[in-house]
């Protein structure tokens, strides 16, 4: 590794800012800590905090086996971190593993300036320096360990001597929160400074992030919106990123909102509304219902914080008016930046300051042109004048000088004359040429690809489907994507295929070049007049091959003949949009039509045999053709359509990947998808007519996603699923979606699973199957009777949204277990147990706030139902355990028994139940508590079979959560569930209501 600086152990000072590149760090933080003294308090905040900036902290969770020895790992793991973090607690010294850990801390800070920033936890930094106290009792146990030489021992001492000397935090009456925020701070600031890479091989910026940073004013309290203005591929954008790298660590908030212009166009505002604050606050959620509500919301929740946003490629007053209304929507200290082409709408908005960014001079351009062409900043010795000369063709502009050089790149002297003599002949078409020079040295497949990016893809996830739909057209996408990434005709940014305006005007005029008088005669047709010209007059021909059209909602209606498309048998991409819909509201996407109005099922007459995208907003017919026959198809989206269904009988689609109906509000089933089997992604939400899915949905092996949101009339669902490659389920907000299917199968990839809003009234016993299941949210799901125990055999579940769940009355549990705790004061064999209440001979008793009862039970093999003990028509389930319990007092029995039901585990047995019954539950059966001397529970069940063999019970107390938090929660269950199941009940907020018949 580079070392960064010689920093001594007396230092925290930053790194300078002549270090290596971030990359060469694999941690950005290395936690170092005992674990009995902080694992659950100091350490896991920081790391949580850490994490939500993310910052990348390497902390030794109890993964790495611990021996002998410090692990190889652990040690990399050092030496691969720009920082350390050793928490030094009381119990520290005593630990041999983190006294290891520390010395090779030291080592590597004087070796490879390893930045050590240390907390005295509850110690003084003294007693580290000089091992005194619990340090001096913990080394002389040390020196009387055989395993421990005197080497050894030195070693440790001078680590921490050295770490002791070293200015850091100590915790002594102050706020862990404070401190765990000044940490961060200071790491985001180093990471700012030392491994900032937006910066490398960019010509030019220092200078101007010099002058911004004069306009910007940091560290005064006013609230600033800045522009940056210039034409475009001048750097606008680069700049604002630098600028934004370099800053961001010192706002409460940031935010970057790229490429608004056309994410406006493709998503609208509330999009971007709900993305500055998704970013932001960190939320998943964020519930917006239209512009003027996201304004709001915007203003209401940033007023009072420091802010640093930038609002990337602004090109209409509405952008501003919604994402950054005015300065009073932000806190003092606020910046918020603007770039855009246009400095007039920046002055419109009260904007002051505004920033014009030039193109580069001419030494400038030159080294911006070599370091393209050459990978260094000055051109080879022959190749002197012809630089020059494309430098000074260029004019300055950056995005030119770099996709002109990349063309040139690894290319001979002749080469290089070629290009200049082709530049010079065409001359007149100025920067569009210097574009093209980088088109003309593609391939032939290269230039397809290029041009179907260009007028149909830009802006498009890249993920496997639609790899594979350019994988289908031949274009060989996993090599030719990457070439045209290197000579820099397309960029991938946040996961979408992205291109400069400029560079997609350039392949557009290549396509218009095809055949200027005719747009039928040409491969791809995009603009609206021409798709329009083509479908009014029937001029379509064999030469189309993609097609889209983007109606802006006007009031004159089009028609068409169904005939329009049935000369274009190349036809590969048909997508027809509506621009004036916001594609994610489905409820403002069905209020809204296309005003197109065809004769007849469009796609009768389509030659449907080579078509791999088939996108159709409101599309008219009310059921697919079964004349439609589309075997390469790939991906079909039919958004708010009228179809009532989809076709009759099985469909042959081997193909098809990613199936979209959303928002098709007259679909009433799903038809036979037995004919789908490659289907890997389906989307039904918001098709609130939908009531039954089809059985074959379950057995689809490669569906990744299936989304059913919002399908509020679905009841049905096949009763089993075997759907080995789910990853996520989508069923929230499906009201009336009563039960969850049983689990057939391996379905180990499932890890998300939304059941909000759902009428689920129990979870199968099956459910306990899905181990890889990380995000589970039964938010608003009301009518779960109990909590669901199969939860607890969830080994991977990390998120548990239970919040407006359950109707919260008792909490209860089950797992395995055959003795009762004894922290159950009393004990009993049988199922009778009883507990005395003498409040004047202990005070506390007297205010009890809850009865807490354990049951230990076994199950026999043979099933004997006993349904007389309850009341109504109520009959067990047979994959449940339900327990009677009746209550009785010296005032005589309760009003009613209380019902609960365990899941029947498969397991040999025997069983715990636990249950916890509030206080207020005896006050609903009884007036007054206060005359009460005991509380007695007989338990009977629903089967013969069921034996209570133990019980055991015991009130609880006020001050007496946390003793029901370790002894009554199920300790299978992940710490973070846990905590947050007791957080519940400290509340107020129980868990489970009963069953009453």
């Amino acid at each position: 590794m580079v070392p960064l600086s010689n920093q001594t152990a007396s230092s925290s000072i930053p790194p300078s800012a002549s270090t290596s590149p971030r990359a060469r760090w694999i941690h950005d933080v290395f936690l170092n800590f005992h674990g009995e003294d902080t694992r659950k308090n100091f350490t896991d905040h920081l790391y949580t905090a850490l994490e939500k900036k993310g910052i990348i902290a390497f902390k030794d969770d109890e993964k790495l086996e611990r021996g002998k020895y410090i692990s190889q790992e652990l040690l990399k793991a050092i030496r691969e971190s720009m920082y350390a973090i050793p928490i030094i607690s009381r119990n520290y010294a005593s630990s041999r593993w983190c006294l290891t850990e520390l010395a090779q801390i030291v080592e590597c800070m004087r070796e490879t300036s390893l930045t050590v920033l240390p907390v005295f936890y509850h110690v003084d930094p003294s007693e580290v320096r000089n091992q005194t106290g619990a340090f001096a009792e913990a080394f002389a146990r040390h020196a009387e360990d055989p395993n421990i030489d005197t080497e050894k021992m030195q070693m440790w001492r001078v680590a921490l001597k050295e770490v002791g000397n070293i200015s850091g935090w100590h915790s002594h009456l102050r706020y862990e929160s404070t401190i765990v925020q000044e940490i961060i701070k200071r790491i985001l600031q180093g990471i700012s400074r030392n491994f900032s890479t937006l910066s490398k091989g960019l010509v030019g910026i220092e200078s101007r992030v010099e002058e911004m940073m004069n306009i910007l004013g940091m560290g005064l309290d006013d609230i600033r919106f800045i522009g940056i203005h210039g034409m475009g591929g001048v750097g606008k954008t680069t700049l604002a990123e630098v600028i934004y790298d370099r800053i961001s660590y010192q706002f409460e908030a940031s935010s970057f909102i790229a490429c608004i212009r056309e994410e406006t166009r493709n998503r609208g505002l509330v999009f971007l509304q709900k993305q500055l604050l998704s970013k932001i606050f960190m939320e998943r959620e964020i519930n917006i219902w239209d512009d003027r509500d996201g304004m709001n919301m915007i203003r209401n929740r940033l007023f009072n914080k420091k802010v640093l946003l930038v609002l990337d490629d602004v090109d209409r007053e509405q952008h501003l008016t919604a994402l950054a209304g005015s300065d009073d929507w932000f806190g003092p200290g606020s910046r918020i930046i603007l770039t855009s082409r246009d400095s007039h709408l920046l002055k419109r908005h009260g904007v002051k300051d505004i920033y014009k960014v030039n193109e580069l001079n001419n030494d400038e351009a030159l080294q911006l042109f070599c370091l393209a062409a050459f990978k260094k900043p000055h051109p080879e010795e022959n190749y002197v004048d012809l630089s020059k000369g494309f430098v000074k063709y260029a004019h300055g502009l950056p995005l030119a000088l770099k996709v002109l050089g990349s063309s040139l790149f690894g290319r001979g002297t002749n080469a290089w004359k070629g290009a200049w003599g082709q530049l010079k002949a065409n001359a007149s078409k100025g920067i569009l040429d210097i574009l093209q020079v980088g088109f003309d040295g593609l391939e032939d497949l290269q230039k397809k690809l290029f041009l179907d990016i260009a007028c149909f893809f830009t802006g498009e996830v890249l993920d496997s489907i639609l790899m594979d739909i350019l994988e289908s057209f031949g274009y060989y996408p996993y090599l030719n994507v990457d070439i045209l990434v290197e000579k820099c005709l397309i960029t991938i940014s946040s996961k979408r295929l992205r291109m400069h305006d400029l560079l997609q005007k350039m392949g557009q005029e290549i396509i218009y070049d095809e055949s200027p008088e005719e747009p039928g005669r040409r491969s791809r047709l995009w603009h609206r007049k021409d798709v329009l010209h083509v479908l009014e007059n029937n001029t379509g021909t064999e030469v189309i091959e993609g097609l889209v059209l983007n109606s802006p909602n006007q009031k004159d209606q089009e028609r068409f003949s169904v005939k329009a498309f049935s000369k274009m048998t190349k036809l590969r991409i048909l997508k027809i949009h509506n621009t004036s819909i916001n594609v994610n509201s489905l409820s403002n996407l069905c209020e809204k039509l296309l005003n197109l109005h065809w004769h007849n099922d469009p796609l009768r007459s389509m030659p449907t045999h080579g078509l791999r995208v088939l996108e159709w907003f409101e599309y008219p017919s009310k059921s697919l053709s079964n004349s439609f026959e589309a075997n390469n198809l790939i991906e079909l989206r039919f958004p708010c359509s009228n179809l009532k269904q989809l076709w009759k009988g099985i469909s042959s689609l081997g193909s098809l990947k990613r199936f979209d109906l959303s928002g098709s509000q007259n679909l009433l089933e799903t038809s036979d998808l037995t004919g789908v089997p490659n289907l890997e992604i389906l989307d039904l939400e918001g098709c609130t007519s939908l009531s039954k899915v089809h059985k074959s949905i379950g057995a689809l092996k490669r569906l990744r996603r299936l989304n059913l949101h919002a399908c509020k009339c679905l009841k049905s669902f096949p009763n089993e699923i075997s759907l080995e490659s789910l990853e996520y389920f989508y069923l929230s907000d499906c009201s009336r979606f009563q039960k969850f299917p049983d689990i057939m199968g391996n379905m180990n990839s499932l890890r998300l699973l939304y059941l909000d809003g759902t009428a689920i009234e129990e979870l199968p016993l099956s459910f306990k199957s899905l181990c890889g299941l990380s995000i589970l949210s039964l938010h608003n799901c009301k009518k779960l009777s109990i909590f669901p125990s199969v939860i607890c055999s969830l080994s991977s579940l990390k998120i548990l949204d239970k919040n407006n769940c359950f109707n919260p009355k008792l909490m209860c549990a089950s797992s395995l277990g055959a003795e009762i705790p004894e922290w159950f004061n009393i004990r009993s064999l049988g199922s009778l147990v009883t507990v005395q209440i003498h409040p004047n001979l202990d005070n506390n008793m007297s205010k009890w706030q809850g009865y807490v009862h354990l049951t230990i039970y076994e199950v026999d093999k043979l099933e004997n139902s006993n349904p007389g003990i309850f009341k109504g028509s109520h009959h067990p389930d047979p994959q449940f355990v339900e327990f009677v319990y009746h209550f009785k007092t010296n005032e005589g029995p309760l009003k009613e028994p209380l019902v609960l039901r365990a899941p029947r585990d498969p397991s040999v047995g025997p069983f715990m139940f636990g249950v916890y019954v509030p206080a207020n539950w005896f006050l609903e059966q009884s007036n007054n508590l206060d005359g009460w001397s005991y509380i007695g529970a007989s338990i009977k069940t629903s089967s013969s079979n069921v034996k209570v063999k133990k019980c055991g019970a015991r009130l609880l107390c006020q001050h007496s959560d946390s003793e029901l938090y370790n002894n009554f929660i199920p300790y299978n269950l992940k710490l973070e569930i846990r905590h947050h199941l007791c957080c519940c009940l400290e509340m107020g907020s129980h868990v489970v209501e009963p069953i009453r018949f």
